[in-house]
């Protein structure tokens, strides 16, 4: 079992398993919404539980796609996409040691101008 909240506590999770190997995305819309690029793991949705939801929100950022945050402290948790049965798990939230490392780079193209992607990993 795997554990994770936000800042907060107001937003708490479990997840049954192991966590797949995440992604770092590097497009706009991720480093508007944590300051950076977001790394997270994509995870079955049958296999995550909300423990505690009362700070959850959710923000529609495309036709598609929600991101989930805590309204209270801001963490960025969670995006969701309506397409497809996984939820991306923002690896910050999950309590340490995950186990696992960063398995590839995605949406390269649009990564901010202040950094490099020098750690050879994939990148899409």
């Amino acid at each position: 079992m795997v554990r994770g909240s936000c800042l907060c506590g107001a937003v708490a999770f479990e997840v049954e398993g192991d966590l797949p190997a995440p992604n770092a995305c590097h497009c706009g819309q991720c480093r508007k919404q944590s300051g950076h690029y977001w790394a997270s793991s994509d995870v079955p949705e049958d296999r995550l539980t909300l423990t505690r939801d009362e700070g959850l929100s959710w923000f529609r950022s495309s036709e598609n796609v929600r991101r989930g945050f805590c309204r209270l402290c801001g963490s960025f948790l969670f995006w969701d996409p309506a397409t497809q049965p996984v939820i991306a798990v923002a690896m910050g939230a999950i309590e340490a040691p995950t186990g696992i490392t960063l398995r590839k780079h995605i949406f390269t193209a649009d990564k901010g101008d202040y950094y490099d992607i020098a750690d050879g990993l994939p990148q899409e």
